[in-house]
């Protein structure tokens, strides 16, 4: 039977889209088809809507799964006319279409936009609450309130909910002053009946707005942006009317720069300065009056077409200009990376799911999407907070990731390289990187460990010849460098190889970090995430041939593997023969390899030789190897070689559209993991949370 959650707002302006999308995030690691509705949607179609289009896009919803019920124009017409049973009516229609496709829906009642919405929209969200059978969490908005404000409100709360018959789970004070957050947490107490009482403090990023705000707010032409250029948080608005001079002196970092078409030079000092390290950089500009053609510049066209920041050009003057744009304020439901990753950071720090969802009765998913693996990994990860060094630190992705993964808070980082030289990369980048708040930079060429560890160094291959001078100079590669933190215990793990090779991201691990004792080889699995569950392919980036032992070794580590993140290894040791139907020198390869496992006294299940059919499909199975524990129902795939491996995890990958993890690296005493160069920000968001995991348990 479906489950429902109602989210009620009590205020307005109450930031209701966060506990939406923080609800949602606990949800879909507890039940296999979340949905999500909008009685009243903004906009005329649902398909605009951007909470809807948000957690379509964000959670893989589907349009069953996540829907709208009326315009919020046409709920307005029927409350003129008094039909309150017409819209319930539709809300439970519609929420019983999901019900189908849903195991526990999200119902996103009303925003209290109207005038008079304190009363009239409070009684229509707990009329569709009492209608649908559904509890409710209560949001509170805080801003800009007091101690006795938020208590007072958390009381009436409680009082009209609860004199409307309304089952209340649990409520919500949000965007509160971070500066009263425990004091308000002490004075809003449980409730008679026991219900919790949430504090989240403001998150101020999630209202600034974006260049893509201004840029859809204004009618912008944005034709040729970058998604990233677009996705640049403006701190302050600054209009330029005045001389260069003075307007530098006001400038400041994040600035979004409003000026005349034809101040040429505005324009040309607002670039020098976001050349110059030291010096602010905006986030956008906008040349007002259409007034670049009137001037005929080749040069200021040549300039602009350069520019390290998005250039707009309006035809409104300055003045319309400028307070068009100072109108606009940022929303979570735009979708940014940026936004919804502090989001989710904050609701992660600030409410216990387990607690908030104890009363309702979800059955455990028998299944594992991608998507919720994906969650998993996360709150995984987040569960015992690890350090991991990113070496690459000027790597535009390494860059974004860091700052997603700092806002996501689930773990520590460390990055390698010169602190200012990063710092103008995330100023020309418009990547906001929280230095000092789960983010620490290293300068290579500047710290206190250097001279340690090229001692280190030396002293561990000394057998190699290796003298001091060399063991320095090896401490100047960002990869050494990371490695040595690893083993030193500075940090917990290292995720490289957006920049450099598979072998310079494993060769410093393999001079002294070594593998773990009874390994003899250091070897890789890709998860495949499939469409209702996860598989582990191996080896498919390292080993291009193993001998039957080291085949036994990378079995082992695979199925320890499988075990860290769930998954029950049973391990089908593939060739192109199953049981004795085939001979030849690979199949005997893989025969010596399942000898040598089975004298190793594995605690898993195992089957070889067997070919990749009948270890996954059942129907083949029975008839193959009727009487096997893995036949059929393998969750490990070990390979014979390393060209049959990386070949058939990207034919998988490429035709049933699974979602491949990794490579994930495995063997050695501490984790270290290699990214392809072609990685994009979230391979490496996973693969950080992944060694945060490995780390875990080593």
């Amino acid at each position: 039977m479906t489950t429902g959650i109602y989210l009620s707002a009590m205020t307005r302006e109450s930031g209701k889209s966060l506990i939406a999308l923080g609800l949602a995030d606990a949800l879909i690691k507890r039940a296999d088809r979340v949905g999500f509705f909008r009685p009243i949607f903004m906009g005329t179609e649902e398909a605009n809507d951007p909470m809807i289009q948000l957690m379509r896009r964000y959670f893989d919803l589907t349009e069953q799964q996540a829907r709208g019920g009326m315009s919020l124009e046409r709920c307005r017409e029927l409350l003129a006319e008094g039909k309150h049973d017409e819209m319930s009516s539709l809300a439970v229609s519609i929420y019983s279409e999901m019900a189908e496709h849903c195991d526990v829906i999200i119902v996103d009642g009303t925003n209290l936009v109207a005038h008079n919405a304190v009363t009239v929209e409070f009684d229509l969200n707990a009329q569709f609450a009492l209608d649908l059978g559904i509890p409710t969490i209560a949001v509170i908005g805080a801003q800009n309130a007091t101690v006795a404000d938020v208590s007072n409100a958390v009381d009436v709360a409680r009082t009209e909910l609860h004199a409307a018959n309304v089952d209340v789970l649990g409520i919500m004070v949000n965007r509160c002053d971070p500066e009263l957050r425990d004091e308000i947490s002490k004075s809003a107490k449980l409730g008679p009946l026991k219900r919790p009482v949430y504090v989240l403090p403001e998150i101020p990023e999630l209202t600034l707005p974006s260049v893509g705000e201004v840029v859809e707010a204004l009618d912008l032409d944005a034709e040729g942006v970058s998604s990233q250029d677009l996705d640049r948080e403006i701190a302050n608005v600054k209009v330029a009317a005045m001389t260069v001079s003075n307007f530098l002196n006001q400038f400041a970092d994040g600035d979004f720069v409003i000026v005349p078409g034809d101040r040429t030079d505005v324009v040309v000092a607002t670039m020098a300065s976001s050349l110059a390290p030291s010096f602010p950089a905006p986030s956008g500009m906008l040349l007002t009056g259409n007034l670049t053609e009137a001037t005929g510049s080749p040069v200021l066209e040549s300039l602009t077409e350069r520019a390290p920041f998005p250039i707009f050009h309006t035809a409104l003057d300055t003045f319309r200009a400028g307070r068009a744009v100072s109108r606009v304020s940022g929303t979570l439901s735009t979708g940014q990376p940026r936004k919804v990753a502090a989001a989710l950071g904050e609701w992660s720090r600030s409410v216990d799911p387990d607690e908030l969802l104890e009363r309702l009765e979800l059955e455990r998913p028998a299944t594992m999407t991608p998507l919720r693996f994906l969650h998993n990994l996360i709150e995984k990860a987040r569960s015992n907070r690890r350090t991991i060094v990113l070496p690459e630190g000027y790597d535009v992705r390494i860059l974004r990731a860091s700052s997603i993964i700092a806002r996501r808070d689930f773990c520590d980082l460390v990055l390698i390289g010169n602190p200012e030289k990063i710092q103008e990369i995330c100023q020309t980048e418009g990547i906001k990187l929280p230095v000092g708040e789960g983010v620490e930079i290293i300068d290579i060429e500047n710290n206190e460990y250097s001279e340690d560890f090229a001692a280190t160094y030396a002293e561990l291959r000394a057998k190699k010849g290796v003298t001091i001078e060399q063991a320095r100079e090896k401490m100047t590669d960002p990869s050494y460098f990371g490695t040595m933190m690893v083993k030193k215990g500075i940090v917990d793990g290292m995720v490289s190889g957006a920049v450099n090779t598979t072998a310079n991201t494993i060769r410093p691990s393999l001079e002294f970090v070594k593998t773990r004792p009874g390994v003899s080889i250091v070897s890789s699995v890709f998860l495949m995430l499939m469409k209702d569950r996860v598989l582990v392919f191996g080896d498919c980036a390292v080993n291009p041939n193993p001998t039957g032992e080291q085949l036994a070794d990378i079995a082992k580590a695979s199925a320890e593997t499988a075990r860290q993140f769930g998954v029950d290894p049973k391990v089908a040791m593939l060739s192109y023969s199953t049981g004795t139907s085939g001979s030849g020198a690979d199949v005997d390869l893989v025969k010596a390899g399942v000898e040598a496992l089975r004298e190793s006294n594995p605690d898993f299940e195992f089957e070889g030789p067997i070919q990749f059919d009948a270890a996954s499909n059942m129907s083949i199975a029975s008839s193959k190897l009727p009487d096997s524990k893995v036949a059929g129902q393998a969750t490990v795939f070990i390979f014979p070689d390393l060209n049959t491996g990386n070949n058939t995890y990207k034919a998988v990958q490429q035709t049933s559209g699974a979602v491949a993890v990794g490579p994930v690296l495995q063997g050695l005493n501490k984790p270290v993991n290699d990214l392809s160069r072609g990685c994009t920000v979230d391979d490496i968001i996973n693969t950080v949370a992944i060694t945060a995991i490995q780390a875990q348990t080593l």
